[in-house]
């Protein structure tokens, strides 16, 4: 699938230095973890029948898309914002490797579901990394439900231009008779900054409750 992108005005930006200032690091990138509510939407996914791991990583992408930061890529001294942001998640195998996917966004849940599916079966049916290229219109996802944590660290390179947010997923436990899941971002400091992070996490979390999708919220109960 295509993509598009348009050049951003860097001398028109009120982050000119900024981006200027934190491209210069060895390390540009900042994370941090936070605990998301996915009560409800596990409740829609019980209810439904639908992979609460694709769900949440439906509502994050959509979360993603709607942050015009969170589309912002370095190419070389450059800025692009792309109109469209895909996830590339991490799949595991029954052997418990992994493969990287390439997910297609898109704003209708089945849509999206369907996308993922196949995109799942590929990687399932295949073997290694299946990294076959390198994507600047992603966002790199991972999930890590064995583990509650509280802060994480990522593998990368810097000597490879690398400005994709990552986003990882912790393990569904239940605090206080909700249903708690741990998330950790991780973004290019030159590109944004915490109030980015934030209205990301807001954002998600309303997705999560179904705020924008009040036809579900009738039968959520606990």
């Amino acid at each position: 699938m295509a993509c598009t992108k348009t050049e951003l005005d860097l001398s028109k930006w009120n982050r000119k230095e900024h981006f200027e200032f934190f491209s210069k690091f060895e390390e540009p990138f900042f994370g941090v973890s936070v605990d998301m509510d996915c009560s409800l939407a596990y409740a829609r996914c019980k209810k439904e029948n639908i992979s609460f791991f694709l769900y949440y990583l439906y509502q994050a992408s959509r979360a993603v898309n709607s942050i015009e930061a969170f589309r912002y890529r370095i190419e070389g001294d450059r800025v692009f914002i792309y109109d469209q942001i895909n996830a590339s998640a991490t799949i595991s195998r029954p052997d418990n490797s992994f493969g990287f996917s390439h997910i297609i966004h898109h704003e209708d849940l089945q849509v999206f579901l369907q996308n993922a599916e196949k995109e799942m079966h590929r990687i399932r049916s295949g073997s290694g990394l299946m990294l076959e290229e390198v994507r600047q219109n992603e966002v790199h996802y991972s999930a890590l439900p064995w583990l509650k944590f509280t802060a994480l660290s990522h593998a990368r390179s810097f000597q490879k231009g690398d400005s994709c947010p990552k986003i990882s997923f912790g393990k569904l436990s239940q605090e206080n008779g909700r249903r708690i899941m741990p998330v950790s971002i991780h973004v290019h400091h030159a590109l944004m900054d915490g109030y980015h992070v934030g209205l990301f996490v807001d954002k998600f979390q309303q997705l999560l409750d179904g705020i924008e999708d009040e036809r579900f919220m009738g039968f959520l109960t606990f």
